[in-house]
């Protein structure tokens, strides 16, 4: 698996010690993440670890194995079932005190909180702001369902029974707001059914939706949708780009330096800069080119 990471299309990748290793197999995966990091390989991507939650008896133990092995091979870790502030503040002074030691650069790594549960969700925001390491708040369904007593077995799916609007809105977008009002990015969970690219699609595409930055995969299969889901459609990416180009001239000396100007049946002004600025950006990081680009009036 961890092989064939190295390969995929992805943007960041992150080896687990959580869910994914049993008990007794914890400190043999410690010393294989530490290897797999300082063998190189990952082409630039973001290089993370998810470490075991806070209430385990294995979570020092890993930052300290990891950090103290691979440190200067690691851009953030990945912090389980956050439900408080000082969590995250727990895993900051840690890192500094192990960057301390090996000399590694103050700050460098990061730290992903995962909210998991009730409490994480009530105290997001303080978790959020809990440390200039925070790169990102990252939703995780499984564990949140059953926090809050949903009665669903499928991730993402609507619980039987809820038959008005979507049962998952509030957490997504109070996940959401937290990251932004924080200036972080706002990441979702995995879909568990590996093989329904049709419901990965449904499911990932209300947190695109709403501005979610990134989804989880957990399978190979799983990567071009996601990928699609969260990269802008094409006539999209034309559109955000034309208008920065349209209200760029149309501010100018050459344009009338007007605040407000037409782009064809659309009337565009900062406000659709700034909503536009978000759709080309994406677009930029995937990779996309523009068709038709804008040309101004003749004179």
């Amino acid at each position: 698996m961890i092989d064939k990471a190295r390969g995929l299309e992805v943007d960041q990748f992150f080896l687990d010690l959580e869910d994914a290793v049993a008990p007794l197999a914890k400190a043999e995966a410690r010393e294989r993440i530490v290897g797999a990091l300082n063998e190189g390989g990952w082409d630039g991507k973001i290089r993370s670890v998810r470490v075991n939650a806070l209430d385990t008896e294995w979570t020092y133990r890993d930052v300290v194995t990891v950090v103290e092995g691979a440190g200067a091979e690691l851009d953030s870790i990945i912090l389980p079932k956050v439900s408080a502030a000082d969590h995250v503040r727990w895993l900051d002074l840690t890192l500094t005190q192990i960057e301390r030691a090996m000399g590694l650069r103050l700050g460098g790594i990061g730290i992903e909180p995962q909210i998991e549960d009730a409490r994480g969700l009530v105290d997001i925001d303080a978790i959020a702001t809990a440390s200039p390491r925070v790169r990102s708040l990252i939703y995780g369904p499984a564990d949140f369902m059953a926090s809050i007593n949903m009665r669903s077995l499928v991730v993402g799916h609507q619980p039987p029974g809820y038959d008005v609007g979507d049962a998952y809105h509030y957490t997504l977008m109070r996940i959401l707001t937290a990251a932004r009002a924080a200036g972080v990015q706002a990441i979702d969970g995995p879909y568990l059914q590996i093989k329904d690219v049709d419901g990965l699609r449904a499911v990932g595409g209300r947190s695109a939706a709403l501005g979610f930055d990134g989804k989880w995969v957990l399978h190979p299969a799983q990567v071009e949708a996601v990928n699609e889901l969260f990269s802008p459609r094409q006539e999209d990416y034309d559109h955000a780009e034309n208008i920065l180009d349209a209200y760029e001239w149309h501010t100018s000396a050459a344009g009338g330096a007007r605040g407000a100007a037409m782009l064809g049946d659309e009337m565009i002004d900062e406000a659709s800069r700034k909503m536009a600025l978000v759709i080309a950006g994406k677009g930029r990081a995937a990779g996309m080119t523009r068709n038709n680009p804008w040309q101004p009036p003749e004179s």
